[in-house]
């Protein structure tokens, strides 16, 4: 790829689980002209830094993976942070592009846009058909609202801003936080600590009975930059103006109680898995409709049991590397 054809890519989130991913897979392609910025270099809730950025750096392709993320505790916990930074970040981030005349740009959704009860496989055009998941809420409120930011300047100002909704992604670059983190890192930090721990087993909150599912990250990133590729003519004759975004999955799922068997069998232990039906279990299922992607010409090509040998990979690299405090 010539570097005087190459656009200059912003990738929003690039320390993150996708963002880092999608720089994998821009790099893996001959960019060599991909634009980061750190938290501390650049703080997305704030307009003033995000204009001045955009003003300077001359964008020409953005990927909005930058987001707040958590699991069903963090939601919980921390809803107003949720709604607040997610709906900031993409207001200052499309809204400045827009102003410095970037004309493409990708958002990354969730999911957990859909309603809670949608019929299975979930479809892109059941969003906004019924209740959401009251447990992420917010976050997914936050989420709509990037979607319909990014339709809503294509239709006034007739830029070419995309969406895709992925399903729960996992892999190289997970946060594996106790409280905080998604179920598959939660699940490979817990499992793991066990098997050191000798733990006699391992609890694991809910039934195990809700179905999901899962995502390797590379596949997302792959399939993130497939759809910002697509002819712009392609994508809008595969897609409605209001309502633009396409779902990202492989279109199978797991129970949460095969997960954990298949997290355990890949940590190696050997101990009892016991579900506290106490605590909440979050949306019954959760399966996305690809059809729409895989009529375009992109699948998700990671088996999970893969997936999960290299996320754990991953974890234990990411274990090494961490600094170790000193004792006085």
């Amino acid at each position: 790829m010539s570097n005087t054809t190459q656009p200059r890519i912003y990738v929003a989130g690039h320390r993150g689980l996708v963002g880092s991913a999608i720089v994998r897979a821009l790099r893996a392609q001959g960019h060599t002209s991909i634009v980061t910025r750190t938290h501390a270099e650049l703080e997305l809730t704030d307009q003033a830094q995000v204009r001045a950025f955009f003003q300077s750096e001359q964008i020409d392709q953005v990927y909005l993976a930058a987001a707040k993320v958590g699991g069903i505790h963090a939601n919980n916990t921390y809803p107003a942070d949720f709604i607040y930074d997610n709906m900031m970040v993409q207001a200052n981030v499309v809204h400045e592009a827009w102003k410095a005349g970037v004309h493409k740009l990708l958002f990354l959704g969730s999911s957990c846009i859909y309603p809670r009860l949608a019929a299975q496989p979930i479809r892109e055009e059941y969003l906004m058909n019924g209740i959401l998941e009251p447990t992420n809420e917010p976050y997914a409120m936050a989420k709509i609202a990037g979607i319909k930011l990014c339709e809503s300047y294509n239709r006034q100002y007739g830029t070419d801003y995309r969406s895709v909704m992925p399903t729960n992604l996992y892999g190289p670059g997970d946060n594996y936080h106790p409280e905080n983190s998604h179920v598959i890192p939660a699940l490979l930090r817990r499992f793991h600590e066990a098997k050191m721990g000798g733990a006699p087993e391992v609890v694991i909150w809910g039934s195990g009975k809700p179905m999901r599912e899962f995502l390797y990250v590379d596949d997302m990133a792959a399939a993130s930059v497939y759809v910002m590729d697509l002819p712009h003519e392609t994508y809008a004759a595969n897609t409605d103006p209001m309502h633009s975004h396409i779902n990202v999955g492989t279109g199978q799922d797991v129970t949460i109680a095969e997960l954990a068997r298949l997290v355990g069998e890949t940590v190696g232990y050997r101990g009892r898995i016991v579900f506290d039906a106490s605590k909440p279990d979050g949306t019954p299922r959760k399966l996305l409709d690809v059809s729409k992607l895989s009529a375009l010409g992109w699948r998700a090509s990671m088996p999970l049991a893969d997936g999960l040998r290299r996320a754990y990979a991953a974890y234990l690299k990411q274990q090494e590397e961490e600094p170790v405090m000193a004792v006085a």
